[in-house]
């Protein structure tokens, strides 16, 4: 009985990652191509930078952790939905790279890797790893100054009632 209860919690918990990870994913299915498309019609990468999947972890990390820390668990649940939405957001990358090595377009996706075994490894290991872990960072630094915050309005509602 103690078992199955624990399995439906994890389960849950999973469930909730991937219902959280579902809009970033989407955002970043359309963001690569965007980048791409800027990058092939000449603006200069120092200028498209910004449109990257770092900079929408990081913002989707401080965005959970406001919106969800006063949820239980939550540190787990950043890192489970980071974990889901992550590799998956790299698949973009890959097939970026393919079409720049296929057509030899001379975009920045095209640099680097020798096939495409290579390009999957490093897009959805270390590539994801690049994503999760200042995620994560962010999304616990912001968690911990949300729930400080937190703790200090209700420290002061109690001074102000008692």
């Amino acid at each position: 009985m103690i078992k199955q209860k624990k399995i439906t919690v994890q389960k849950t918990l999973f469930q909730e990652a991937l219902l959280l990870a579902r809009t970033p994913i989407i955002i970043a299915l359309f963001l690569t191509p965007i980048r791409y498309t800027l990058e092939l019609i000449g603006i200069h990468e120092n200028y498209i930078f910004i449109i990257g999947l770092l900079w929408l972890t990081i913002g989707v990390s401080i965005y959970w952790s406001i919106k969800f820390h006063d949820k239980k668990r939550f540190l787990l649940l950043l890192l489970l939905s980071l974990t889901v939405y992550s590799p998956i957001s790299r698949f973009p990358v890959a097939v970026a790279w393919w079409i720049d090595t296929k057509w030899e377009l001379g975009t920045h996706y095209g640099l680097y890797f020798d096939n495409f075994g290579q390009v999957a490894l490093n897009q959805l290991i270390y590539g994801s790893l690049i994503q999760i872990i200042p995620g994560f960072l962010v999304g616990s630094i912001t968690f911990a100054i949300m729930r400080q915050k937190q703790a200090l309005k209700l420290k002061n509602n109690t001074i102000k009632n008692g």
